[in-house]
């Protein structure tokens, strides 16, 4: 969903920008209106729960948006707000999120000259935001390989070729591709496996075993080269044990890194400390974890930035994260939020004036 707020005043355009989508999560968080939703998701019933925060996102926005229309009369202006499903992703290999909003015209008519997003954080103490310009989340890929052997009895696996033991192999080397191929002194790099499948009884070499993964990254070139390099690895272990590998390096697109805008961070950072001090608001190293506003970032000067979630009392470097089952957020970053938000918007339309 898009609405445009329009100032009565002359001035620029800005877009504000807040995900809503929830997670395939069943919610242990023990509160009284904890979520009791379900849906399916892979051919199972699970349970549906806001555990990366999306429900405070639009709650945040939909603030700023009623106090800038109550004050529409003395509005520099125009502000786009952007409530964004699919995040996290749209279900198998359909198309979503931030990439096809911008593919099916959101900026097409309403150009945006800057565009500005928040997102809760578990790591972050209530009552800090945590910001920096440049590099801020990772790209994320997913990459898929297939290792085909031949299958055979467990007891005879010399009259087939095994890929099991292929793909243990496999997995061990892919490990070299960040660690001693890549330059991770001048930006970090992640390559992990998240699954992986072959067989289905114990005592028959199955013909194949499928594994995927996640790879990610801050620079393009980077990027590209722990692409070519996972597929050689891949195709090359495979090939000494005398099977195959189908090595899809990515296997669909991924979101690229989100990079903060450097002139705009600089300028919008006073906005921020206005809100909740110059000494609550911090840099934060660069995170793993990725996002699609990167797709916006890559368009128009952007800036996100993280609001506290973990309450007082809490460690936020042992809290639960986002995406856990016992995420909980401290209801004071609605209001960090909404404010931090709406301070931003106001500062950069009157300075735009």
């Amino acid at each position: 969903m898009v609405a445009i707020i329009k100032g009565a005043l002359p001035g620029p355009k800005i877009a504000l920008r807040a995900d809503v989508d929830a997670l395939p999560v069943t919610e242990q968080t023990g509160l009284a209106f904890a979520s009791k939703a379900t849906a399916e998701y892979r051919s199972e019933t699970v349970g549906v729960m806001h555990a990366c925060g999306h429900d405070a996102h639009t709650s945040i926005l939909l603030g700023v948006a009623e106090a800038l229309v109550a004050m529409r009369a003395q509005l520099p202006g125009e502000v786009m707000l952007v409530f964004q499903p699919s995040e996290e992703g749209a279900p198998g290999n359909e198309e979503g999120g931030a990439a096809l909003m911008l593919k099916e015209g959101l900026f097409r008519d309403f150009k945006p000259d800057a565009m500005f997003g928040l997102h809760v954080f578990s790591s972050v103490q209530a009552g800090k935001i945590a910001v920096r310009g440049g590099p801020l989340m990772a790209a994320s890929d997913r990459f898929s390989i297939k290792v085909i052997g031949r299958q055979t009895h467990g007891s005879a696996p010399w009259n087939g070729i095994d890929p099991i033991v292929a793909s243990a192999d496999l997995i061990g080397a892919a490990q070299t591709v960040v660690s001693r191929r890549a330059n991770i002194s001048r930006q970090p790099a992640v390559l992990s496996f998240g699954a992986i499948k072959g067989g289905i009884r114990y005592n028959i070499i199955p013909d194949e075993v499928e594994m995927v993964g996640t790879i990610r990254t801050f620079d393009d070139a980077m990027r590209q080269q722990i692409f070519a390099d996972l597929k050689t690895v891949a195709e090359h272990t495979a090939t000494a044990h005398g099977a195959k590998a189908e090595a899809h390096v990515p296997d669909q697109d991924g979101n690229p890194a989100t990079i903060n805008d450097p002139a705009l961070t600089a300028k919008m950072l006073p906005s921020l400390q206005a809100v909740v001090g110059a000494g609550n608001v911090y840099e934060p190293p660069l995170q793993m974890g990725a996002e699609d506003f990167s797709f916006y970032a890559q368009q128009v000067p952007s800036m996100f930035f993280f609001v506290g979630a973990t309450g007082p009392g809490i460690d936020p470097a042992t809290a639960p994260s986002n995406h856990s089952p016992q995420f909980l957020l401290d209801e004071s970053a609605l209001d960090v939020g909404l404010r931090a938000l709406l301070q931003v918007s106001l500062d950069y339309l009157a300075m735009k004036q």
